[in-house]
């Protein structure tokens, strides 16, 4: 069990044991004897104490979900005015006053008298009052004689009707306080769950993301890898053999050495410079690049393919078939970070351009959900010259 959970269960059963000391601690308050254990004893105190418990759970986990969070609202109101119909019935409260000696009172001790009796010293209407006078509904001519229930209560079927039930309002203020803060309790958890998997969606969604990106190497860069070092192969240069295990590197790393989610920095600057390596065989004598490391990067580690995107921009529009240029790669390692910068002259159409630009922002996403408050990323794009700062804290 969680800890979540089980702090939940706590709360529950301490909530629901001051619930049931409620009526202990009233009854003895009024005055009356200490009666806990005799009313422990009595079946109207577990029928109070069950009553609302069996409203709160079945209201919490059957009613709301079933009914109210599907949008059944009518058929809800009805059940809930049946079960506030079964309370006014029960009279859970005022039952269990009444079986501790009660009997015959109400919900605030008052004396109830039987149905079709009357007050002591009072012989009924019409009879003389004690300083003389008449009593109230004397027999007139104009009126006729006047009919009351019998005294004793007999015949009382007859005027069954006319007899209300007495209102129990403690009890019916109860279940109006459980079934309320049942709702509440039942649509709060559900908002939670709500968010929650809202949360996770939105992070299943980020992983996604982060393996699309981490399988994303251009394939026109593949395309043409492959295409350079057939040309090798064909012209049996010596640098084929060498680039063709410069790729198998690159393709390892990609699908098998960046399943975790951090990996070590060094084979990061590995798999860049492998790529580096493989791009010079594509942009030949134009283009220098200026690859640079400086620091300690033995005991840093980084997320897998992080750089990547960077990377793979620089070389897709910073490279000119007919102009020379120069791209500049740097990683610097303190103690306290990892810093990337590169810079590149623009050469690329600005639709194609754009299009680039949905990696730039896939890999703002992914820095935010790996080193949220714990990066900082400048990009520059001035006078056709493309530059990138970021800088990751290790702290």
């Amino acid at each position: 069990m969680s800890r979540f959970k089980a702090f939940s269960v706590i709360i529950h059963i301490a909530g629901w044991l001051l619930f049931m000391a409620f009526p202990l601690l009233f009854i003895n308050n009024r005055g009356q004897d200490d009666i806990t254990w005799s009313l422990l004893q009595k079946h109207s105190y577990w029928l109070f104490c069950y009553t609302y418990i069996f409203l709160f759970y079945s209201n919490a986990y059957f009613f709301i979900p079933e009914f109210f969070l599907k949008k059944r609202y009518v058929l809800y109101s009805i059940i809930v005015v049946l079960l506030f119909g079964g309370v006014y019935y029960l009279q859970p409260f005022d039952k269990l006053l009444r079986s501790i000696g009660n009997r015959g009172k109400g919900t605030y001790g008052i004396n109830r008298p039987p149905f079709g009796s009357f007050p002591p010293g009072y012989s009924g209407p019409g009879a003389p009052l004690p300083d003389g006078r008449m009593g109230p509904h004397a027999d007139s001519p104009q009126d006729g004689p006047r009919q009351f229930p019998p005294f004793n209560g007999q015949d009382r079927g007859r005027h069954h009707f006319l007899h209300l039930r007495p209102m129990d309002s403690i009890s019916l203020f109860i279940f109006i306080m459980v079934m309320a803060l049942s709702t509440a309790i039942r649509i709060i958890q559900q908002w939670r769950l709500t968010e929650r998997r809202a949360i996770q969606a939105e992070a299943d969604k980020t992983t996604a993301e982060l393996s699309f990106l981490k399988a994303q190497i251009n394939p026109h860069f593949l395309f043409n890898t492959l295409n350079n070092i057939y040309t090798l192969a064909v012209i049996k240069d010596d640098h084929a053999a060498d680039s063709i295990m410069k790729l198998s590197n690159i393709m390892r790393y990609v699908t098998d050495d960046v399943v975790a989610d951090l990996v070590p920095l060094q084979s990061e600057i590995d798999c860049i410079s492998d790529y580096i390596e493989l791009q010079r065989l594509r942009i030949g004598n134009n283009t220098r690049v200026n690859f640079i490391v400086t620091g300690n990067v033995e005991s840093k580690k980084i997320a897998p393919l992080v750089l990547m995107t960077f990377i793979e921009n620089v070389f897709k529009y910073g490279v000119s078939k007919h102009e020379k240029t120069t791209i500049d790669i740097k990683i610097s390692v303190s103690d306290t970070d990892i810093s990337f910068f590169c810079r590149n002259h623009i050469f690329v159409r600005r639709e194609e351009n754009q299009r680039g630009g949905i990696g730039i922002r896939n890999t703002q996403l992914r820095l935010n959900h790996l080193y949220p408050d714990k990066h900082l990323l400048n990009i520059w794009n001035e006078d056709k010259e493309y530059s990138v700062q970021l800088i990751i804290n290790q702290i």
